[in-house]
């Protein structure tokens, strides 16, 4: 039975073996310890999903609480998935965010179909600067 749990008190390390053990640590700084802890502490909505001690999912946000939630960071651990656990996690952001916050979220290139079958609308009008680039 998978229990979830509210927080960003976590070992760092659990949480960086999590990222590296789902398909999100390819695209997160998993090899700089220091930004990743900074990451975790900063967000101000995170929730875990654990089998037993091993931690098995993670939903990162940061969230006004009122209009808002930026669900940053979505992992569940290969061995894990397919089992409804993102699912919950995302389930549970929003809860916790209140239902009158927009959820708003950057899909990874595999999980693009995943999102409208459980019920996000895509949304073309997005615009981002990467580092390094600035403002002209």
């Amino acid at each position: 039975m998978i229990e979830y749990k509210i927080g960003n008190d976590l070992d760092i390390d659990e949480v960086i073996d999590l990222y590296r053990a789902s398909t999100l640590g390819e695209r997160r700084p998993v090899n700089d310890k220091d930004r990743m802890l900074r990451m975790l502490k900063t967000a101000n909505l995170v929730i875990t999903a654990w089998d037993q001690n091993l931690m098995v999912g993670i939903s990162r946000s940061l969230s006004d609480y009122s209009y808002v939630t930026y669900l940053s960071d979505l992992a569940v651990r290969q061995s894990h998935q397919k089992q409804g656990i993102g699912k919950e996690l995302i389930v549970r952001t929003q809860q916790e965010a209140g239902h009158a916050t927009t959820l708003v979220l950057l899909a990874a290139p595999a999980a693009e179909a995943y999102y409208p079958h459980i019920g996000f609308t895509h949304h073309p009008q997005a615009w981002w600067l990467r580092p390094g680039e600035n403002v002209r």
